[in-house]
């Protein structure tokens, strides 16, 4: 019910993954496959009809397959069984042909890519809809500086407009990752032989056991007339023990969470009471402080971020499959592919939210800048004093002057002129210190971000 998941509870991505989806995508896995078996004359069309009308996600109680399921640890065999039931009611003949030549991993492989190509239509939509909104503020805020923070402590100067444009770098690498992943269907018979499809073929045409190219292959032309009837991929082979299209697919919601969870970090840190800098546009509530408006989209995301790494390290795990077709590890990926398509598909719509929403408060990153009192830009001093006095001698009365300025609170140049007062006529150390001058090439950078220049 998603109490306890309130990242993708009411998403996209939540219903298009739930077990009725599932259902739906494993009776449509099973209509493809008799109406792929009829395009190569292996099925009578009408009996392909009657599979496809009698394969009715309302007549499945999902918790009662669930049960069921214990019995041959996957949820196709007694699914199988509930459809050739309905299918023999309307047409006794037609239901030998539910399920023929197939194996319960064919059909749930098929309905995981599926129940996966329709998830990720979602989390890609979210993922532009990010991506153009921090764009857009990577663009307004291309000049507005602030401190840059390197192990928490202020560095030197950039731009809040740098800072979204490296979010949107990452939003759009993702989501390109993402939506170049090939989803293939899956069928391979009992054991990734085809065999079954094969030997009925040729006992449909005698005489048809003589030299024939890949192409003319019947086992290959019902894989392909099946992945065209899925719309799903075509593979080269079947993939029951050769696992990378879910690792792939895996990795790169990983990758999709973990991407946003930067951009969540960010927002976490720069909005913090002390730091406000940003705040979201929805801040939510506390149950005991009126006052609290919290990042709770930010939030969220971070701990979405936090656990698909864990999820996709099951499916990589999965990689190391025995066999033609594993005991266990195949088992192991259905719910965690799951969760990681609920959980992107939650950081997706959080972001997009919180992207959209997200307020950006100059003035406070202007202040924030100032609060050292121009030690943020010492570097930018040690660029102008080395020529004036030689490196060494410049490092030198930098780090006497910054420890002088810390230990009596007073602006680094007080520190600097009274350390070395011949300065104040050599140097214009009001421009030197003054942060926007130091912002080096944050905004082509911005330009090369967004692609609006040449590479």
């Amino acid at each position: 019910m998603g109490l306890l998941s309130p990242g993708w509870a009411g998403s996209e991505a939540e219903a298009a993954t739930g077990d009725a989806a599932f259902v739906r995508a494993m009776l449509d896995a099973e209509a493809a496959l008799a109406r792929a078996r009829a395009a190569v004359g292996l099925t009578p069309p009408a009996a392909a009809e009657a599979v496809s009308r009698a394969a009715d996600a309302a007549r499945i109680d999902p918790r009662a397959l669930a049960l069921r399921a214990r019995v041959g640890g996957n949820p196709v065999i007694p699914l199988v069984d509930e459809l050739t039931r309905a299918v023999a009611a309307r047409d006794e003949a037609a239901a030998e042909h539910v399920h023929r030549g197939a194996t319960s991993q064919d059909i749930l492989d098929t309905a995981l890519m599926a129940v996966a190509r329709r998830a990720r239509r979602a989390v890609i939509a979210d993922l532009a809809r990010t991506a153009d909104a921090v764009a857009a503020l990577a663009d307004a805020h291309r000049a507005t500086a602030m401190p840059a923070r390197t192990l928490t402590q202020h560095a030197v100067p950039t731009t809040f407009g740098l800072k979204a444009a490296g979010w949107h770098t990452l939003v759009a690498t993702a989501r390109d990752r993402l939506a170049g992943l090939p989803l293939p269907a899956q069928l391979g018979g009992a054991a990734g032989t085809l065999a079954a499809f094969t030997a009925e073929a040729l006992a449909m045409a005698p005489g048809g056991e003589g030299a024939r190219g890949p192409e003319d292959d019947p086992g290959v032309r019902l894989l392909r007339a099946y992945a065209r009837e899925t719309g799903l991929d075509e593979p080269a082979v079947p993939w029951h023990a050769l696992r990378t299209p879910v690792a792939e697919l895996g990795c790169a919601l990983a990758l999709t969470t973990g991407a946003l969870g930067k951009l969540a970090a960010d927002v976490l840190v720069l909005s913090r009471t002390e730091v406000g800098e940003v705040a979201e546009g929805r801040g939510g509530g506390s149950s005991a402080m009126p006052h609290k408006r919290n990042p709770v989209r930010a939030t969220l995301i971070a701990a979405a971020a936090r656990r698909a790494p864990a999820l996709a390290a099951t499916l990589l795990g999965s990689l190391a499959a025995e066999d033609e077709r594993p005991a266990g590890a195949w088992h192991a990926e259905w719910q965690a592919l799951r969760e990681l398509l609920r959980l992107a598909g939650g950081a997706a719509r959080d972001a997009a939210e919180l992207a959209e929403g997200l307020r950006v408060d100059p003035a406070r990153m202007r202040r924030n800048l100032n609060a050292t009192r121009g030690l943020v830009v010492s570097e930018r001093l040690a660029l102008a004093l080395t020529p004036l006095l030689g490196r060494p001698r410049a490092r030198r009365l930098l780090d006497e002057a910054t420890g002088e300025a810390v230990a009596r609170g007073v602006p680094l140049v007080d520190a600097l002129l009274a350390a070395e007062p011949s300065l104040a006529h050599r140097l214009d150390l009001a421009a030197l210190t003054d942060p926007s001058g130091h912002l080096g090439s944050a905004d082509s950078l911005v330009d090369r971000a967004l692609g609006r220049c040449a590479s």
